[in-house]
Protein backbone atom coordinates (compact mmCIF):
# COMPACT_ATOMS: atom_id res chain seq x y z
CA UNK A 1 0.00 0.00 0.00
CA UNK A 2 1.00 3.43 -0.89
CA UNK A 3 0.03 6.85 0.00
CA UNK A 4 0.49 10.18 -1.73
CA UNK A 5 0.72 13.65 -0.59
CA UNK A 6 1.09 16.58 -3.21
CA UNK A 7 1.77 19.92 -2.27
CA UNK A 8 3.22 23.18 -3.53
CA UNK A 9 -0.03 23.91 -6.16
CA UNK A 10 -0.25 27.96 -6.03
CA UNK A 11 -1.57 30.67 -8.02
CA UNK A 12 1.16 31.73 -10.09
CA UNK A 13 1.78 33.94 -13.51
CA UNK A 14 2.16 33.10 -17.15
CA UNK A 15 6.47 32.83 -17.29
CA UNK A 16 6.69 32.13 -13.84
CA UNK A 17 8.19 28.58 -12.27
CA UNK A 18 6.77 25.78 -9.64
CA UNK A 19 7.84 23.03 -7.94
CA UNK A 20 5.42 20.50 -6.94
CA UNK A 21 6.21 17.30 -4.41
CA UNK A 22 4.51 14.50 -3.71
CA UNK A 23 5.45 12.48 -0.06
CA UNK A 24 5.06 8.58 -0.75
CA UNK A 25 4.63 6.14 2.20
CA UNK A 26 5.74 2.85 2.72
CA UNK A 27 9.44 1.35 2.40
CA UNK A 28 9.16 0.07 -1.51
CA UNK A 29 8.79 3.79 -2.51
CA UNK A 30 12.08 2.76 -4.65
CA UNK A 31 10.65 -0.01 -6.69
CA UNK A 32 7.70 2.52 -8.10
CA UNK A 33 7.96 4.57 -11.22
CA UNK A 34 6.41 7.56 -10.44
CA UNK A 35 3.91 9.81 -12.58
CA UNK A 36 2.77 13.35 -13.12
CA UNK A 37 -1.11 13.79 -14.21
CA UNK A 38 -3.21 16.93 -14.64
CA UNK A 39 -6.99 17.70 -15.29
CA UNK A 40 -8.19 20.71 -16.12
CA UNK A 41 -12.26 21.55 -15.55
CA UNK A 42 -14.35 19.66 -18.59
CA UNK A 43 -11.01 17.52 -19.78
CA UNK A 44 -9.78 14.25 -19.19
CA UNK A 45 -6.69 13.45 -17.02
CA UNK A 46 -3.78 13.46 -19.15
CA UNK A 47 -0.05 12.62 -18.76
CA UNK A 48 2.74 15.11 -17.66
CA UNK A 49 5.51 12.98 -17.13
CA UNK A 50 7.23 10.27 -15.23
CA UNK A 51 10.21 8.84 -14.01
CA UNK A 52 10.78 5.17 -13.45
CA UNK A 53 11.85 3.29 -10.14
CA UNK A 54 15.61 3.55 -10.62
CA UNK A 55 15.66 7.82 -11.86
CA UNK A 56 17.21 6.11 -14.94
CA UNK A 57 14.33 7.33 -17.29
CA UNK A 58 11.83 9.91 -18.06
CA UNK A 59 9.34 10.95 -19.54
CA UNK A 60 7.37 13.78 -20.88
CA UNK A 61 4.51 15.04 -22.81
CA UNK A 62 5.34 17.17 -25.88
CA UNK A 63 3.30 20.14 -24.48
CA UNK A 64 5.66 20.43 -21.07
CA UNK A 65 8.93 18.87 -22.72
CA UNK A 66 12.00 21.52 -21.97
CA UNK A 67 9.75 23.09 -19.44
CA UNK A 68 9.07 20.75 -16.88
CA UNK A 69 11.77 18.40 -15.07
CA UNK A 70 10.48 15.39 -13.28
CA UNK A 71 13.06 13.98 -10.22
CA UNK A 72 13.21 12.08 -7.24
CA UNK A 73 14.94 11.18 -4.23
CA UNK A 74 14.00 7.66 -2.83
CA UNK A 75 16.04 8.46 0.29
CA UNK A 76 13.32 10.89 1.05
CA UNK A 77 10.29 9.09 -0.90
CA UNK A 78 9.98 12.40 -2.69
CA UNK A 79 9.40 12.75 -6.44
CA UNK A 80 9.05 16.37 -7.38
CA UNK A 81 8.22 18.02 -10.68
CA UNK A 82 9.88 21.89 -11.67
CA UNK A 83 7.82 23.61 -13.64
CA UNK A 84 9.10 26.53 -15.59
CA UNK A 85 7.80 29.37 -17.96
CA UNK A 86 4.32 28.32 -16.94
CA UNK A 87 1.66 28.95 -19.65
CA UNK A 88 -2.54 29.80 -18.72
CA UNK A 89 -2.83 26.50 -20.48
CA UNK A 90 -0.75 24.90 -17.80
CA UNK A 91 -3.74 25.18 -15.08
CA UNK A 92 -4.95 22.11 -13.46
CA UNK A 93 -5.10 19.99 -10.49
CA UNK A 94 -1.42 18.16 -10.69
CA UNK A 95 -1.75 14.53 -9.50
CA UNK A 96 0.83 12.38 -8.72
CA UNK A 97 1.04 8.80 -9.17
CA UNK A 98 2.58 5.45 -8.24
CA UNK A 99 3.04 2.50 -10.61
CA UNK A 100 4.67 -0.83 -9.88
CA UNK A 101 5.79 -3.08 -12.41
CA UNK A 102 3.53 -1.77 -15.27
CA UNK A 103 4.26 0.05 -18.58
CA UNK A 104 3.88 2.20 -20.55
CA UNK A 105 4.19 4.98 -17.70
CA UNK A 106 2.70 7.68 -19.73
CA UNK A 107 -1.27 5.69 -19.29
CA UNK A 108 -3.00 6.56 -16.36
CA UNK A 109 -4.23 2.98 -16.21
CA UNK A 110 -0.97 1.73 -15.01
CA UNK A 111 -1.24 3.56 -11.87
CA UNK A 112 -2.67 1.81 -8.80
CA UNK A 113 -2.03 4.80 -6.16
CA UNK A 114 -2.83 8.21 -6.76
CA UNK A 115 -2.84 11.48 -4.64
CA UNK A 116 -5.52 13.69 -4.14
CA UNK A 117 -4.03 16.75 -6.33
CA UNK A 118 -2.65 20.30 -6.04
CA UNK A 119 -4.29 23.12 -7.89
CA UNK A 120 -1.77 24.98 -9.97
CA UNK A 121 -3.43 28.09 -11.78
CA UNK A 122 -1.50 30.07 -14.28
CA UNK A 123 -2.59 33.61 -14.60
CA UNK A 124 -2.16 35.70 -18.13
Amino acid sequence: QVQLVECGGTLVQAGGSLSLSCAASGRTFSSYSMGWFRQAPGKEREFVAAIIWSGGSTYYADSVKGRFTIFRDNAKNTVYVQMNSLKPEDTAVYYCAASRFRSPVTLPGNYGYWGQGTQVTVSS
